[in-house]
């Protein structure tokens, strides 16, 4: 019997907050002990990577792009997110982030995220999939 793919593994997130900030680019300044538990890296290993380390290849660009438009733009922004650990599981998040101003100028970002819920992710699978199919045309 052949094992499942890792990719097809959820790691179950059921409590604590992962917090992480970033640069202007993406690139990880702060990971939280809960985000190296949850996502298998160590936070010399999430240090200085980009934040989309942790993307799933399920997540469309589209949903990447709203929330980049979003925080950019100095506005917070909040969805659901599917997440994959270095093993290879993946991770449902409810995640808000919010941009960093110093001095008025935006100067990073910072992600708080707890676990999704059943229902949050029901409700956002049909969404990503109709996306990507999208994306895929």
């Amino acid at each position: 019997m052949k094992r499942p793919d890792p990719i097809d593994e959820e790691y179950k997130f059921e409590n604590g907050l992962i917090v992480s900030s970033t640069d202007l680019k993406g690139i990880i300044t702060y990971a939280n002990r809960k985000f190296c538990e949850i996502s298998g890296y160590t936070k010399v290993e999430l240090t200085g990577k980009n934040h989309n380390i942790v993307r799933h290849p399920d997540m469309p660009k589209a949903a990447f792009q709203e929330l980049w438009d979003t925080i950019q733009a100095g506005q917070e922004w909040t969805g659901i997110v599917k997440n994959l650990r270095k093993d290879g599981k993946y991770y449902w998040v409810y995640s808000h982030i919010t941009p960093i101003e110093t001095n008025g100028d935006i100067a990073g970002y910072t992600a708080a995220r707890r676990p999704a819920s059943a229902t949050e992710v029901e409700e956002t699978i049909p969404v990503y999939r109709d996306l990507l199919e999208k994306e895929s045309n």
